[in-house]
């Protein structure tokens, strides 16, 4: 990693939505922008010129997978993540907060921090906010988060609560905890769907010196409807010049909306894990290629994408690969899932320094054949 300070610059603003920079130590980053997930150091199905075809200028890797296999000391002596994964850009990576959530049953968390078995060997391992920070270190991600504590959507108030003091007390301790030069740290708001919890929660987080703010605890089991609502009221009043991310989110629709609130960053597995299951995302909507209409259908998958697979692809063959349990299947589909969320970021930057994104989002939404 170099000493390349971390900066973020904003460009142009079409009401909350912006467009702008983030510039870190592996390279510039062009917002809003997607994030592929790299999980375990790698685009399922994916090489790292794949995903860079896509348009992706940023991966993310997660801390939790990555620290039990192969271990974070090994990634440091291969040079880091992005050198180990030979992927020639930056990184974000998340502390492996998500991982306490989705993976209650095998997790004891105290203010102290987290106890867990590994879901690999049942390996008793404990993390605490300040080795979270050192784990993210040893990895040289360009961009490190916080540990936090996320409860699900359906937690009740009292526990919402609990988890938000909590993220906040593992926020102090982590704020000054040593990490490489050049490495960013972005804090995490919690609160659930509840306005004033998320309001209090992000005066105490924005108030520290964390490079960027991130709205966690989104997409884990709300309805839609009120994680829109979140986006709408704690967005546009997230620091202006600071990077906004939301964590885990997540279709089309919650990018676009996301951005039409302010935010900058977005990660989700979506676009690669629907991929795998034969659903794509096209203009309007989503196709699943497993349907037996497809099943002599000469067309692309999506007319108006540009990606190797629809380029080259009709969509009876992509079906019959996907019946076949063929796997070229898999990367057939993630190339051409990612290059639709790419197009749909690189489309919303422009039409952001237009002044016209209100109808990018609206024709992006409800022109094509989606399902």
């Amino acid at each position: 990693m170099t000493t390349t300070p971390f900066s973020f610059r904003i460009t142009h603003t079409d009401g909350h939505a912006r467009t702008g920079f983030i510039e870190t130590p592996h390279g510039t980053v062009p917002t809003p922008a997607f994030m592929p997930v790299g999980t375990r150091a790698t685009v399922k199905a994916l090489s790292p010129e794949d995903v860079r075809q896509s348009g992706a200028a940023i991966l993310l890797g997660n801390t939790y997978h990555l620290m039990l296999r192969p271990g974070e000391a090994l990634i440091q002596r291969a040079g880091g993540l992005a050198r180990f994964m030979a992927w020639h850009g930056p990184t974000l990576t998340d502390s492996g907060g998500f991982q306490i959530f989705s993976l209650s049953a095998r997790t004891k968390v105290t203010d102290d921090g987290v106890v867990f078995a590994s879901h690999i060997d049942g390996q008793r391992v404990h993390l605490t906010p300040e080795r979270a920070i050192a784990v993210q270190g040893a990895l040289g991600s360009d961009i490190a988060m916080v540990l936090d504590e996320c409860p699900p959507g359906d937690a009740p108030l009292s526990a919402i609560q609990r988890a938000m003091e909590r993220t906040t007390r593992w926020a102090e301790r982590q704020i000054d905890a040593p990490r490489p030069a050049g490495q960013a740290l972005f804090g995490i708001v919690q609160g659930g769907t509840h306005t004033a919890l998320r309001r209090q929660h992000l005066a105490q987080i924005a108030d520290m010196p964390f490079d960027g703010i991130a709205l966690g605890g989104l997409s884990v089991g709300e309805p839609i409807p009120e994680m829109y609502r979140i986006f709408a009221e704690i967005g546009p009043h997230m620091p202006a010049q600071r990077p906004r991310y939301v964590m885990g989110v997540g279709t089309p629709a919650d990018l676009l909306t996301g951005i039409e609130c302010g935010i900058d960053m977005f990660d989700c597995v979506m676009p690669t894990r629907n991929a795998r299951n034969g659903q794509v995302f096209v203009r309007g909507g989503k196709l699943n290629i497993k349907h037996a209409r497809f099943a002599d259908d000469p067309a692309p998958l999506d007319p108006q994408c540009q990606c190797y697979t629809c380029r080259t692809f009709e969509r009876r063959y992509l079906r019959h690969l996907f019946m076949s349990q063929e796997l070229l299947i898999h990367r057939l589909l993630t190339l051409h899932n990612l290059q639709h969320y790419g197009d749909m970021t690189a489309q919303a930057r422009q039409a952001i320094a237009t002044g016209n994104f209100a109808a990018m989002k609206k024709d992006w939404l409800e022109s094509g054949e989606g399902d």
